[in-house]
């Protein structure tokens, strides 16, 4: 797929907007186009001041800025897009109305371009369902900002070609980009690993264990996260983060390990979004300050490692499962959600019979199915195996 290959992008959000600039930047004359008028011209002009900034910062010369923004054309109607070789959308994350607009691609695109969802929650397989060619259809799951972070989860629906994954891979990395390949299963790697991150902490905090700014600290400076997971949410919006969560337990059929919060509920139900709505799980008004973390060192060293060994558990889960490789597994966590080690790696130097024994005794505690180990782990254990 060289640099002579048309690119179209749907949806000029900060997605669309952040994935036309990827494509741009390869060298691929990119189209974008949008349904809500102005969207694109909007997009253009902040990616004009994007530009800009970089060019003022010495991290580009302007007649790069001005070729890649020259690259980015403007498109008013779907039939722009027709001698495009891939299309990718980033539209809202609605079903029905992604399977209308591939059903509509794939009339006016040549038979051997590729169509693409960078959908983050829905099945890949079933977008594909609307073509009469779903083996060219395939998830291409970028992270928001597009432009910086590096990861982009490759997922092939259930009718998928080998040609098109593998073509999708390389692709990726001809964009400077780590492709990650993952089964189409809810939340692919990063949203269905990530989970207990969210999760774990916020039970901690109903259970009274600790407060917000405790458990931030603790995932910090014991973990080594470069955010907490309240922090974190506040900064993703809690709206979107508890969609996802609750889109992952339904797609999951209600498994208990993906259970929404009700605490979380209610921060959406207040309009508590976080950074954007300048109040979430802190206050992000001017002069507001939060409370201090406790500092006992026994209990930050308790936190970290029960959401830790909820995360580790998630993923060997997840390589039982056969969503994707070992090493993919580790990469998507370290460059998708930036951890500080990739968590099959973690389990290793954690030692997965500790890991086992805190599953084995929080399930036991609890009398949930929230807390129960992954068979690979007990298997492992069992047969002393490790993952490297």
């Amino acid at each position: 797929m060289a640099n002579g290959m048309r690119v179209g992008v749907i949806g000029a959000g900060t997605m669309g907007g952040g994935i036309a600039q990827v494509a741009a930047l390869a060298g691929h004359e990119t189209f974008l186009y949008d349904t809500r008028p102005g969207s694109v011209e909007h997009a253009l002009a902040g990616l004009r001041k994007t530009l800009d900034k970089l060019v003022e910062k010495g991290k580009l010369n302007s007649d790069a800025a001005n070729a890649l923004h020259g690259r980015i054309k403007p498109a008013s109607e779907l039939v722009q897009l027709a001698s495009c070789g891939v299309v990718i959308e980033a539209i809202v994350e609605d079903l029905a109305v992604k399977k209308k607009l591939f059903g509509e691609l794939e009339t006016l695109l040549p038979t051997d371009a590729v169509l693409a969802t960078n959908t983050s929650s829905l099945s890949v397989t079933a977008i594909a369902a609307a073509c009469a060619k779903p083996e060219r259809v395939i998830g291409l799951h970028f992270f928001n900002p597009a432009p910086l972070m590096p990861l982009v989860e490759v997922v092939p629906g259930l009718a998928t070609s080998a040609d098109v994954r593998q073509g999708m891979m390389d692709l990726m990395n001809a964009w400077g980009k780590t492709p990650v390949s993952c089964k189409d299963t809810p939340g692919f790697i990063v949203n269905r690993v990530a989970r207990p991150f969210y999760g774990e902490a916020i039970r901690i905090y109903e259970e009274g264990l600790a407060d917000m700014p405790t458990i931030d600290h603790a995932m910090k400076s014991v973990g080594g996260f470069k955010m907490g997971p309240f922090e974190l949410m506040d900064l993703i919006g809690n709206d979107i983060n508890f969609a996802v969560t609750k889109s992952v337990f339904e797609a999951f059929f209600f498994d208990p390990r993906y259970k929404p919060s009700v605490t979380q509920q209610r921060q959406v139900e207040a309009g508590w979004l976080g950074r954007k709505s300048g109040r979430g799980y802190y206050s992000y008004a001017d002069g507001a300050t939060d409370q201090a973390p406790k500092g006992d060192p026994q209990l930050l060293a308790d936190i970290c490692w029960r959401v830790l060994v909820m995360l580790i558990n998630e993923a060997v889960d997840a390589f039982h499962l056969g969503v994707a490789t070992r090493d993919d597994l580790d990469l998507a966590m370290t460059k998708g959600v930036n951890y500080p080690n990739g968590l099959l790696k973690w389990a290793d130097e954690k030692g997965l019979d500790h890991c086992l024994s805190t599953m084995e005794r929080l399930q036991a505690e609890y009398g949930e199915d929230r807390y129960r180990p992954s068979p690979l782990l007990r298997r492992m254990v069992r047969e002393g195996r490790s993952f490297y």
